[in-house]
């Protein structure tokens, strides 16, 4: 009987619709388009005669692009939405310009939205599977499994792993997604900031600690995760300022030496330099920031190719 988990015609609305053995079996896909990605020749033909579309109402260069290189690599054809030159900004709903682009014969949909549940409108709409490339402050799957990734890749295992992340917590669609997915991979999550950017009953919804203190939370961790301070919310008096929250929780020489001493360091980007992370741990021999980048594009190889069952 086969076991072999399936994959065609899927949607990836967050990592809760996914096993544990499932995820795994995405990084070990992932492993094998990253090779293809060191290659001097990098395209292959697996999805020739498919067309991807990127429908990014919500603006994302870096993810945009992610999704399309991955795309390319896969040698299908690319139709790039955004929002910013279409006709929904002209009144147009996402329902008919769903309907417009399905005309087109689109295979699958790599959406960014900033209103949550708009993945699953896209499906509803064309029946087509849709990779959720970050609805609102709800989820942020691919983004989630490049970290995943970036770990599993560096230290063979999440299992028994104590993964800190800092920052931003209540506005962060990228700790939602981790969160489960790290669970279910057997990690110990420790999420910290401060108590107006923290979300109420996270350690009964996700099953996460939850520090205040900096210090306390990087003890001992195997891997720490900034986050990006999302500037706009300096306006919503959520802190009184960005030095006093880089103050209490950047992450420098001096606080990351909490953390164990060759702990990973991460952050899902941009990064606000200075203020939630000093260069010198964002350029460090520990972190793997730069690497998540080049693991987000096999990622996205890996989950297309599987979605729309690519022929190795």
């Amino acid at each position: 009987m086969d076991t072999t988990p399936q994959f065609l015609g899927r949607n990836v609305f967050d990592l809760d619709d996914y096993s544990a053995e499932e995820i795994l079996y995405i990084l070990e896909a992932a492993k094998g388009m990253k090779e293809i990605n060191l290659r001097e020749y990098k395209k292959i033909p697996t999805l020739r005669g498919k067309t991807i579309c990127t429908l990014f109402v919500e603006n994302s260069t870096r993810t945009r692009m992610s999704f399309e290189l991955a795309a390319s690599r896969l040698s299908a054809d690319v139709v790039s939405f955004q929002a910013s030159v279409s006709a929904l900004q002209k009144g147009e709903s996402l329902q008919d310009t769903v309907y417009t682009l399905d005309a087109m014969g689109i295979d699958l949909y790599c959406i960014r939205h900033s209103s949550p549940g708009s993945p699953q409108l896209v499906h509803k709409y064309s029946g087509k599977p849709v990779i959720n490339g970050g609805d609102g402050r709800h989820a942020h799957p691919t983004q989630a499994l490049l970290d995943i990734f970036s770990i599993w890749e560096k230290l063979g295992s999440l299992d028994g792993l104590k993964v800190t992340i800092v920052g931003d917590i209540l506005n962060s669609r990228v700790v939602r997604s981790n969160l489960i997915g790290m669970k279910k991979l057997g990690a110990q999550v420790t999420v910290c900031g401060p108590k107006t950017l923290m979300p109420g009953s996270m350690e009964e919804i996700y099953g996460c600690r939850v520090e205040y203190d900096l210090k306390t939370a990087l003890s001992d961790a195997d891997v720490v995760m900034g986050l990006r301070m999302q500037l706009e919310r300096q306006t919503e008096g959520l802190f009184p300022s960005l030095e006093e929250y880089s103050k209490h929780y950047v992450l420098s020489k001096d606080t990351i030496q909490w953390a164990k001493h060759d702990a990973l360091i991460m952050h899902p980007g941009p990064m606000n330099r200075g203020i939630e992370i000093l260069p010198e741990i964002a350029d460090g021999t520990q972190s793997i920031i730069v690497e998540q980048v080049a693991n987000g594009v096999a990622i996205r190889m890996a989950l297309m190719f599987l979605i729309l069952g690519g022929k190795a």
